[in-house]
């Protein structure tokens, strides 16, 4: 026999878990609109020229790959020695953000020229799987297409703190910093331009390997030891410094870099710009932050809580992405919540949403189908959710199958009620029933949910 298991780094979702999930996802949306964002739907599946090249080499060994399919596979497979590259030519999306700019680029003529979208979605990564770490996860995505100003950069940090902050966190930090600052603290420390993608990359491990794994990756990506003790002491900071006082530091330690004093006068200004909006609870300016992702190009977020030793939600600027599909730069912006992330750190903080009841009431065959149908579809149009048992069966099962399903009410008809009109309604959860003509059932039943809910 098969397993039953779901394929390593997936999970089942069982109705519970749905109907949770469900919740935090309403109030991602309810942040989202009242931000102006509207929502766009991509395929699962990428053509892989549009997906490779865009996130950095290691980025690029974690897309699953599609097989090329009918006779175009058995060319490849022919074809002697085979050619492992030339065997996929589809790709499962590896994020919401490299199909935002493929869309934009394909659908310029029909998106206004600020282009403001939310996604919530799954991607796929070929990733080891973790501790909240998945291979198959979902993203929520929020971002702005064709607008240079760093109020873009604000709009969708406020959106994305003011869904963390309807959702309960407190804690969370959005690690901000900027790829100018980055670069500047390169050339600072006398870095070859020619190892500026090689350092980033070693920079943006520091959490996960600490200073020793960074400076041996460091090592044997060619820097010598001056180099990377200047740049060790330009990141380094206590985190207790507030923003200003560490932007001081940069400011005077980049003076000699025009990029990297660009990137601590655009954080100034961005800070200025979410200092009335909910973002600015959270935001603390990381020098260290460098974000893997090859593809941004200005301020960069990551947020991370306590509870969890990943990050919750990333994100930044990419003004150079679309442009890799339309063939000329356009400004964009973008920030993703991952939702397994976010139900994790919220089971942990016990913050996790509490649903009630998928239905309303559940009605019960008694010896006639087609009066419970009817009494079911009654119900319904009157707004009511409602659970049909099906199958005749002795009612003590059916009452059992109600509180299994977390239902304490239960309407059914006998042949005697029915033939007057009536029905019977039962609560479970106190024993009482009542025979009542079906115009009254329904108010009953909204008169006893009420009860139950106060």
């Amino acid at each position: 026999m098969p397993s039953t298991k779901p394929p390593k780094g997936t999970k089942d979702l069982l109705p519970t878990a749905a109907r949770q999930r469900q919740a935090i996802v309403d109030v991602i949306e309810r942040a989202y609109q009242a931000h102006g964002f509207e929502p766009l739907a991509t395929p699962s599946i990428e053509r892989l020229d549009a997906l490779l090249g865009k996130y950095g080499d290691e980025g690029d060994q974690l897309i699953f790959r599609i097989m090329k399919r009918g006779a175009n596979l058995a060319r490849a497979l022919g074809k002697d020695p085979i050619n492992q590259g030339a065997l996929a030519d589809l790709g499962l999306r590896y994020d919401l953000t490299v199909p935002l700019a493929r869309v934009a680029a394909e659908h310029q003529n029909e998106l206004p020229k600020h282009f403001k979208r939310y996604q919530i979605q799954q991607v796929w990564r070929a990733d080891r799987p973790a501790k909240g770490r998945f291979r198959e996860f979902s993203q929520c995505d929020v971002d702005i297409v064709g607008c240079a100003s760093l109020g873009a950069d604000a709009e969708v940090l406020s959106a994305a703190a003011t869904a963390l902050r309807e959702l309960g966190f407190k804690d969370a930090i959005f690690h901000t910093n900027h790829r100018d600052v980055l670069f500047g603290l390169i050339e600072a420390a006398g870095i070859d331009a020619s190892l500026e993608g090689s350092t980033l990359v070693a920079v943006d491990k520091l959490d996960k390997i600490g200073w020793d794994g960074v400076t041996k990756e460091l090592t044997e990506r060619g820097l010598n030891d001056t180099q990377i003790a200047a740049l060790r002491g330009m990141l380094e900071t206590d985190g207790k410094q507030s923003n200003d006082a560490v932007l001081d530091r940069l400011e005077r330690d980049l003076a000699s870099s025009q990029r990297g004093a660009k990137g601590v006068a655009e954080l100034r200004q961005l800070l200025a710009l979410c200092a009335h909006s909910p973002a600015a609870d959270y935001i603390h300016i990381s020098p260290f932050l460098a974000r893997g992702l090859s593809y941004y190009t200005g301020p960069i977020f990551e947020v991370k809580t306590p509870q969890l030793a990943g990050s919750i939600a990333a994100g930044g600027r990419y003004d150079r992405l679309v442009g890799m599909f339309l063939g000329r730069d356009v400004p964009a912006v973008g920030f993703s919540l991952g939702l397994e992330r976010l139900e994790f750190v919220m089971d942990a903080l016990g913050i996790t949403p509490q649903v009630g009841p998928a239905v309303d009431v559940c009605v019960a065959t008694f010896g006639d189908l087609g009066h419970a149908t009817m009494l079911a579809s009654k119900l319904r149009q009157a707004g009511l959710r409602v659970d049909l048992h099906a199958e005749d069966t002795r009612l003590g099962k059916q009452f059992k199958y109600a509180q299994q399903r977390g239902v304490s009410l239960v309407a059914f008809a006998g042949s005697n009620e029915a033939a007057e009109g009536n029905a019977v309604l039962k609560n479970l959860a106190t024993g009482q029933q009542e025979t009542l003509a079906l115009d009254g059932l329904v108010e009953a039943i909204r008169a006893q949910l009420g009860q139950e809910q106060a």
